[in-house]
């Protein structure tokens, strides 16, 4: 049996990589600044390359490019969590992810699945995003409790699913829930996780963007099922009840224990630089930070998701239409965004074409 061959840019870390491995395959290790690896056309490639500069993504790709035959599954082991790697795994052709901060036991199953042809980071995700859909379903019901306490473990699971899958594997587990609420927090959730690595924010900065986004549209607690599950355009009358959501979510935790950061995400993440958003028309400087965060990735969310009466906007013309929003987004966290945006390009379901107005019409 042909062998696994360990590219990495620290051979000590991958030698000991190595030696956990044997029990699935025997293992190659090569240095990534080694030239070629004298390797007979290995089975299985994993990349474990924890500085990910430019030389030495040019160097991978030229390894990638004279060892790996047709169908050779492909690892790319991440370090950290950026929205980045998970991009650059993608140009290399890397048929799954995985973080490199995984249990030997649980890289060994991967490995398993991988050689199957399976998505090494779909058990994971799955379980993350299912646990958290069953958190919403207790949590977000009218009269129900929404505590600090509480939120905390949905931010958990979403934090470390997309930390160890990637943003991808997340929406795409999201994607497949049937209520639109839900999948909607589920998925904005995931898109500040993988913003918020993208940004390099520290942990509990990160930790408190996706706080913010799991909890931005919890008014929609109180607004009647007919007109959130609505299977076609509100009418004039069903949109001006569908904006109450912002005030009604800031009443409902005004008093359960949030601090004023998150009480902010809230009522005002529908607000736009130039004072055309709701429900108190800020302007500029009047928008905190975080608030400006999670509007980018509610409205690139509300974009990419499929709705009863359009198909989803493919990723990249989704930040086509947030790089058109200048003067009402902030158009440095736009820029920032990107790399989510590279990190989704091939995995946004194709749908016809639709208007940039008509798209964010759907924005709510």
């Amino acid at each position: 049996m042909s062998e696994l061959l360990l590219i990495t840019d620290d051979p000590r870390r991958g030698e000991r990589l190595a030696r956990q491995l044997s029990a699935f395959r025997a293992c190659r290790v090569h240095d990534l600044y080694e030239g070629t690896p004298a390797v007979d056309a290995p089975s299985l490639i994993i990349s474990d390359v924890s500085t990910l500069t430019s030389n030495a993504l040019v160097r991978l790709r030229r390894i990638l490019g004279r060892v790996r035959g047709t169908g050779v599954p492909y690892l790319f082991l991440t370090h950290g969590n950026s929205a980045r790697a998970a991009a650059q795994a993608q140009a290399l052709g890397a048929t799954g992810t995985l973080s490199a901060a995984l249990a030997t036991r649980a890289l060994l199953a991967a490995l398993e699945g991988l050689h199957r042809g399976e998505d090494p980071s779909a058990p994971a995700v799955e379980r993350h995003a299912g646990a958290a859909r069953r958190f919403l379903a207790d949590v977000f019901v009218p009269g129900g409790a929404v505590t600090p306490a509480a939120i905390e473990t949905g931010t958990g699971l979403i934090s470390c699913a997309v930390r160890d899958a990637g943003v991808w594997a997340w929406i795409q587990a999201v994607r497949r829930f049937d209520d639109a609420t839900h999948q909607h927090c589920l998925l904005v959730a995931g898109l500040a996780a993988a913003l918020g690595g993208s940004l390099g924010l520290a942990a509990a900065d990160r930790h408190r963007l996706t706080r913010g986004a799991l909890l931005h549209d919890v008014g929609k607690i109180e607004i009647p099922p007919a007109i959130l599950n609505k299977p076609g355009k509100l009418d004039a009358e069903e949109a001006t009840l569908m904006r109450t959501h912002a005030a009604l979510g800031h009443a409902m935790l005004g008093k359960s224990g949030f601090d004023d950061e998150i009480l902010a995400v809230v009522r005002s993440h529908h607000e736009m630089l130039d004072g055309s958003g709701y429900p108190d028309g800020l302007i500029g400087r009047e928008i905190p930070d975080l608030v400006r965060l999670v509007t980018v990735c509610d409205v690139y969310g509300a974009l990419i998701e499929r709705r009863p009466y359009r198909a989803p906007v493919p990723a990249e013309d989704a930040y086509r239409i947030l790089q058109g929003m200048t003067g009402r987004l902030d158009t440095h966290l736009v820029s920032a965004f990107r790399p989510v945006t590279d990190a989704l390009l091939s995995t946004t379901i194709p749908g016809r074409n639709v208007g940039t107005h008509r798209a964010l019409d759907s924005v709510e």
